[in-house]
């Protein structure tokens, strides 16, 4: 499973903490290291794509921009890249590639303000395509792709691909009648804390927890909240639902529709999560020869019929996420923008530039073609590891519930990136490279720069 399951990126609304406490914390954790890397994913066999011809247009120029300082590391930079194949070999004008380029349209006002984790890119990089995209026709978006974009693997390139939907459950305004599960807002205590406000080496790294006393402790888990009633009598009841498994996946798929008693929907998104790990329970289910397959159909069915062990289980994973209702367009991905279906996905910003697109090649037909990154989640760690993003509905249920991919993954940057990142990778990288070019058989010419061993 995937996306808001391991909980979205969500709003700030904690308050602030004093700094000599927040310096405890940082210096607490300093020695920590190491990104959550998924395990990795055998890789499928190649497919020959049919080749487009390059449009005649010349491709514009490209702008010399500041490179972003962001150095190598626990990054894309630090993984190391490899230059793929012209995009016009490989992207195909179809549904999902015109869907794609709504979608980065769409991203553009966040792309070119967003730094950019990954270190690959500043927001004028993506000005050309951008100021193209906002009058390109879709019918033609394959070559809009080809024109204004280059191709880059990150790491190894092998790709683990799941998927996330947004579910609607029975749900209530008031608690009343069968509607006795709690679907609660951002507690006001909850604080986030951004470490790398005190020290570079945690850059990227947010823990979450409550301030007691002088003390900066860790938020209540699942159980306390779920069972031990810690936010219980607080007023942080955004809701009530009826089956507290369904309230369960609502908040690994991290959004959703509750459809009251009297016919009406309202729909809810994350708005933070209590800071504690997030534990795929399919994986511990299967682990223990509860379930044969690792489908959320099958492991919906299991805690339906097994409630007291059921409920033991959700809560080793002692995440939990809150809720705030929206009132626009949605669901709400970590741009701040609504999420595509069959369109977005939810990536790793260290690795992939929030808004850019990647092109899927998997051991699946559903998720291949061209995707845009549009959102986070707490499970999507490392280079190119991508949870893709289906929809409402039965179809969408059915597919993001199933849906384990595995194959390749292509970052496609503007024309240029690669080219400006070798220029400056004699003084960015100690090994003199950022990486290697690679024909359009997809076979690497030479050595990935970088951290070779980062995924």
């Amino acid at each position: 499973m995937v996306s808001f399951r391991r909980g979205r990126a969500g709003l700030n609304q904690g308050r602030s903490v004093g700094a000599p406490l927040l310096l405890l914390v940082a210096a607490l954790l300093s020695g920590c290291s190491g990104a959550l890397i998924p395990p990795s994913a055998g890789p499928v066999p190649g497919r020959e794509q049919p080749a487009r011809p390059v449009p005649a247009t010349p491709r514009p120029p490209v702008a010399p921009v500041t490179p972003a300082p962001v150095t190598p590391g626990d990054n894309a930079l630090g993984a190391g890249l490899t230059q793929g194949p012209p995009v016009a070999d490989l992207v195909r004008q179809n549904e999902r590639t015109r869907a794609a380029l709504g979608a980065f349209r769409q991203s553009c006002p966040s792309l070119m303000r967003r730094t950019d984790r990954s270190g690959l890119t500043s927001g004028q990089d993506w000005a050309n395509a951008c100021a193209a995209a906002a009058s390109w026709p879709q019918d033609s978006a394959a070559d809009f792709f080809a024109r204004y974009f280059e191709t880059v693997q990150v790491g190894d390139g092998i790709a683990f691909v799941t998927g996330y939907y947004e579910p609607e459950i029975a749900g209530s305004r008031a608690r009343q009648g069968r509607y006795q599960t709690p679907i609660y807002r951002r507690p006001p205590d909850l604080i986030d804390v951004d470490l790398g406000q005190f020290s570079d080496s945690l850059k990227g790294k947010t823990i979450r927890g409550r301030v007691d006393g002088r003390n900066f402790v860790p938020y209540p888990d699942r159980a306390a909240i779920a069972d031990g009633g810690a936010l219980a009598g607080q007023g942080l009841e955004l809701a009530w639902a009826a089956d507290p498994v369904e309230v369960f996946f609502l908040q690994v798929q991290g959004s959703g529709r509750l459809r009251l008693p009297d016919g009406a929907v309202m729909r809810v998104g994350y708005d933070g999560q209590n800071g504690r790990d997030y534990t795929g329970i399919g994986r511990l289910m299967k682990e223990r020869g509860l379930i044969q397959a690792g489908s959320m159909q099958d492991i919906v069915a299991w805690l339906h019929a097994h409630p007291e062990e059921g409920r033991a289980i959700m809560n080793e994973n002692r995440s939990f996420v809150f809720f705030r209702e929206l009132t626009g367009p949605g669901p709400i991905g970590a741009m701040g923008l609504p999420v595509t279906a069959e369109a977005s996905v939810a990536a790793d910003p260290r690795y992939m530039p929030l808004g850019a697109p990647v092109l899927l090649s998997l051991d699946r037909a559903e998720p291949e073609g061209l995707w845009i990154a549009q959102d986070t989640g707490g499970a999507i760690k490392g280079a190119n590891r991508f949870d893709s993003f289906w929809g409402a509905g039965d179809r969408a249920r059915a597919i993001a519930g199933g849906m384990q991919a595995r194959g390749s993954a292509l970052l496609l940057l503007p024309i240029g990136t690669y080219a400006r990142l070798m220029a400056m990778s004699s003084s960015t990288f100690p090994s003199g490279g950022v990486g290697s070019e690679r024909g359009t058989d997809g076979a690497a010419k030479g050595p990935v720069g970088g951290n070779a061993d980062a995924n």
